[in-house]
């Protein structure tokens, strides 16, 4: 059969260093593949090779938010559109097995035949900004943590002396007081003045952690204010809750085709799980962001403090035969809906950061 259009879909398979890409007519037929350099001159040879075949309509990518977010950044500046692929399943690459120009066709077919339809999130405005701080703060407090632990670990094995001078008090007030301490350096066989040295040491990366995840907060509360007021807005929601639902969402409104699909983001899409007498529901675990489903679960322990109308709504479930986790799941999806229409307002209303 010839083909009379020069409609052209092509599929990238994205890595760190090089892209692979394949290029297919409007009826499926493999045009050719060939790798490319992950950089700017790479992603413009790519689309030139692709544009040599013919108008291009779509193209896969895999990994846009990782290996290809550079590439997709670039695609989009071209007004192309970009289509974010699944990697295959183990099952098809058993059957046609593993290589870069396999997965760059798969990316291409996929694409094609509509199987993946899922916009990238756009990586050029306010909520990846907020990301990447957030990020930044996380990180900080984890080290924090870690801090903590070897802080209380040091504690517990101290000699006797300085582990009854510490012990019992909190762990903030454990590091404020280790901060004071004044080893003999010239002793450092000795543990007593050894385990100093280290208490110190460990109390003062926990104060330049304080400090810094202090001044990420201040950013990441301004910049939220500024992105989500609406969001901040909601009973129970903070600023961090804000931020991870932004970034759940992604930046782009044309990503939530509904506000089931933003549920479903968020791994609060209940399905059922019933059988014989039981009806119930459970909660889809084989897909969804688990931080934005915290933060969801953190804004209903909010509301079960604070608001009326939540805690009488989880009575009057549990009265009609569910738990109170099962309860709790359907507050999620009402809290889910809630944030949506406030995030998809905001978004269509936001104006996107100029691209680097």
């Amino acid at each position: 059969m010839t083909t009379t259009t020069n409609d052209v879909t092509g599929g990238v398979d994205t890595h760190r260093d090089t892209h692979h890409a394949a290029a297919l007519d409007a009826v499926g037929q493999l045009l050719g593949t060939r790798e490319f350099p992950a950089g700017p001159a790479g992603y413009r040879q790519l689309l030139a090779w692709l544009e040599s075949f013919g108008t291009v309509t779509r193209i896969g990518v895999e990994g846009t938010g990782c290996y290809g977010a550079g590439l997709t950044r670039f695609l989009r500046r071209q007004h192309l559109r970009v289509l974010e692929v699944n990697r295959p399943d183990r099952r098809s690459r058993r059957r046609r097995g593993k290589s870069d120009p396999l997965d760059a066709e798969s990316a291409a077919r996929r694409a094609l035949a509509g199987e993946d339809r899922v916009e990238p999130k756009d990586t050029t405005t306010i909520v990846e900004a907020i990301r990447v701080l957030r990020i930044a703060r996380n990180g900080a407090v984890k080290s924090r943590t870690a801090a903590y632990n070897q802080l209380k670990d040091l504690v517990l094995t101290a000699p006797e002396d300085l582990r009854e001078t510490l012990r019992g008090k909190t762990l903030p007030r454990v590091a404020t007081e280790s901060a004071r301490l004044r080893p003999d350096t010239t002793r450092l066989a000795d543990p007593t003045h050894a385990t100093k040295l280290a208490l110190r040491s460990i109390a003062a990366r926990i104060a330049a952690l304080n400090s810094e995840v202090a001044a990420l907060d201040k950013e990441l509360r301004q910049l939220v204010t500024r992105a989500a007021p609406r969001t901040l807005s909601l009973l129970g929601v903070g600023p961090d809750h804000a931020a991870q639902l932004l970034i759940t969402a992604g930046a782009n409104p044309d990503r939530l085709h509904s506000e089931a699909a933003f549920a479903a983001l968020c791994a609060a899409s209940p399905i059922p799980a019933s059988s014989g007498k039981t009806t119930r529901h459970r909660l889809n675990r084989a897909g969804g962001d688990r931080d934005a489903n915290r933060a969801l679960y953190m804004i209903i322990v909010t509301r079960l403090r604070y608001c009326p109308d939540t805690q009488a709504y989880i009575k009057r479930r549990m009265t009609e035969g569910l738990t109170k986790p099962e309860a709790i799941r359907c507050v999620k999806r009402y809290v889910a809906r809630q944030a949506y229409h406030a995030i998809r307002a905001e978004l269509a209303a936001a104006n996107p950061l100029d691209a680097p």
